[in-house]
């Protein structure tokens, strides 16, 4: 009798036990909304855009693979150099504040010229305008009329111009785009900044970083600028004794026009100065992160005065961009902490891309 009920009681006990033993955890799936911070690994691969040209200034088509040499730090790379096109990625970043209200008009008609001159067939766009927000008028898309229609919806906000911010906005865009793709940004708007919380340095660096090209068309401060003297561009009365240089370089008309573009400082002169940029020096480019933005990535800068000078600049970007040869590399010098320059030749041709990149050392 007492049997069947001393069995039922150990089988109770032992259920109970079973019961108490902790479960495995399983491991909590990260939330996919959740910010994530991006930390900077270093280079992996490099990619270097580059342009020809023959005695004439004319670009130099046909050219094969094994005439290219690329030096990194003056040390020769093995080299990868696709001479077929590349599609192309970009993002048009577009200055719609106050202050431009009156040229936005002709800003509005140039979106029926972004697929046929400068994406084509494959590449992809979107639209970014920026004043105080930063407002994406349209993600990336290979639809032309989304992108027409995105800039005609321009409208204009606020005094502010943040300008420097809109271009990390862009490159974080750019910079998720798949790695076989060139990755471009069209500016349109002032070559000035207002009221940015981005550095200029850790812009650049990220623009470098991620092999974005970038290509300006800048608003003249002459249309912009309606109840004042005309601005007469990059004009500097200024003696040079007046201008704020980096420690240890003396401000002489060389260094000046060096630093501030006032002497049209060609890719050599400008590497100093980017140096100086990623040490942080805030002097340098302040009052025109434009310039700095498109030295330091291999673009070319434009200025228009009507909505034909616009238009003929975005054609002379496009004929640009499907001109270029791409060159990629894994360094064989990533040890080599700090500024990094690039030389490209192709024989006796002159060549033109990005001046370098920066590659910080390992901890």
């Amino acid at each position: 009798m007492f049997r069947p009920i001393l069995f039922t009681f150990l089988c109770g006990l032992l259920a109970a036990q079973q019961q108490q033993q902790p479960l495995p955890q399983q491991p909590q799936q990260p939330d996919p909304d959740q910010a994530t911070t991006i930390f900077r690994v270093g280079v992996e691969q490099v990619q270097a855009p580059v342009l020809v040209f023959d005695r004439s200034g004319n670009y130099v088509d046909g050219l094969q693979p094994y005439q290219f040499h690329l030096f990194d730090n003056g040390k020769e790379q093995n080299i990868n150099v696709d001479v077929t096109y590349q599609p192309i990625s970009l993002v048009i970043c577009l200055q719609a504040n106050a202050h431009v209200d009156s040229i936005l008009p002709q800003v509005k008609k140039i979106g029926g010229l972004i697929a046929p001159l400068l994406i084509g067939d494959q590449g992809e766009a979107a639209v970014i305008a920026f004043d105080s927000r930063i407002r994406t008028m349209q993600e990336f898309t290979s639809d032309s009329e989304k992108i027409t229609k995105a800039v005609k919806n321009l409208t204009a906000g606020s005094n502010a111009n943040r300008m420097i911010d809109a271009v990390a906005a862009a490159t974080r865009m750019l910079r998720a785009r798949p790695p076989n793709r060139r990755r471009i940004i069209l500016y349109i708007g002032e070559t000035r900044d207002i009221s940015s919380e981005t550095r200029l340095r850790e812009a650049l660096m990220d623009l470098q970083y991620a092999n974005v090209m970038f290509y300006p068309v800048d608003m003249s401060r002459l249309l912009t600028t309606l109840s004042a003297k005309p601005d007469p561009g990059r004009q500097d009365n200024l003696p040079p004794a007046m201008h704020n240089m980096p420690s240890g370089v003396p401000a002489t008309p060389t260094s000046v026009a060096q630093a501030y573009g006032t002497g049209g400082g060609g890719r050599a002169e400008f590497i100093p100065m980017m140096v100086e940029i990623f040490k942080d020096v805030k002097a340098i480019f302040k009052d025109n992160p434009v310039e700095a933005f498109t030295k330091g990535t291999g673009g070319t800068e434009y200025t228009f005065y009507k909505l034909k000078g616009l238009e003929d600049a975005i054609g002379k970007i496009g004929a640009e961009l499907h001109s270029q040869y791409f060159i990629s590399y894994t360094p064989n010098n990533k040890d080599e902490g700090g500024f990094h320059t690039l030389e490209v030749t192709v024989g006796a041709y002159k060549t033109q891309t990005r001046p370098g990149y920066w590659l910080g050392t390992k901890q």
